[in-house]
């Protein structure tokens, strides 16, 4: 096995929750990695225009997962799309929205662009602050073109609504995606992975990911060197294997900042049927 691609869920594994930024360092190390042939893939739910500005110096040097798998991105072009069936994308957006107690507030991602039905409640807020191009709507059908995913932000929380709506889309790779979103895709980033191994000719056992949450776990059950975060929520730490971290030979090149993933994370054990391939 040789590492030919790393990927890393951005919020709540490479990027704290609340920070706007990386550190300069983190861009050194993946210049790093690019001179060593590794490539490095930001997977996240973000869109591309908020990923491009994040990793801005050192773009040449990463593919990007975007919207949970829906884009891939490399060199500013569109690679790969996995769009959800627009009917069932609109019924989804619908029930979030109305089921959600007056306390959600429903995001329909676009290629690269979040239509935002919104109550005031936060999210429009945090779509600003990570830099995402956005337009308000009233109703799902005003968003033109495709729809990559169908997110509900819960300014409370996500845990009263979990059961309420993880289940019923199950058809829908529903899950939660952080502390206050739940996703709806026909992606995931286990699929977006494929869709970039198949493209650029990597065998998927030659790829190490980092996660933290149920929306990684999809990648996390497909690569050759998976780990999953110190942090990460109790029923995901349960399935790993306890103890084992990063190890060396595979971080020796990176510096603290991007390899404290390694020194936080822990073995990911695939074989778990927890785990839905």
């Amino acid at each position: 096995m040789s590492i030919k691609l790393i990927c890393s869920d951005i919020d709540g594994t490479l990027l704290q929750y609340g920070k706007k930024e990386l550190e300069d360092e983190i861009f050194e190390q993946i210049r790093e990695l690019h001179r060593r042939g590794i490539l490095f893939c930001p997977a996240s739910g973000r869109q591309y225009t908020s990923l491009r500005k994040l990793f801005a110096p050192v773009a040449d040097c990463c593919v990007f997962l975007c919207e949970n798998g829906g884009v891939i991105y490399k060199d500013e072009q569109c690679i790969a799309k996995n769009p959800m069936p627009r009917a069932l994308a609109e019924e989804i957006a619908n029930d979030l929205w109305t089921r959600s107690d007056g306390q959600g507030e429903v995001m329909l991602s676009g290629q690269n662009t979040a239509y935002l039905m919104e109550r005031g409640l936060g999210m429009l807020k945090r779509i600003q602050f990570i830099g995402n191009n956005y337009q308000i709507i009233h109703d799902p059908s005003e968003v033109p073109g495709e729809i990559t995913k169908v997110s509900v932000y819960l300014h409370e929380g996500v845990e009263s609504y979990t059961e309420r709506f993880v289940p019923r889309w199950k058809e829908a790779n529903c899950a939660v995606a952080g502390p206050y979103w739940i996703d709806t895709t026909f992606a995931n980033k286990g699929i977006g992975v494929r869709s970039i191994c198949k493209t650029l000719d990597i065998d998927l056992a030659d790829v190490m990911a980092f996660g933290d949450n149920y929306n990684d776990v999809s990648m996390l059950d497909i690569v050759g060197v998976p780990y999953i975060m110190d942090g990460a929520a109790a029923p995901l730490r349960e399935k790993s294997d306890k103890g084992s971290v990063a190890p060396a030979g595979c971080t020796a090149f990176f510096a603290a900042p991007l390899w404290s993933l390694g020194q936080n994370a822990i073995q990911f054990r695939k074989s778990q049927p927890f785990f839905r391939r």
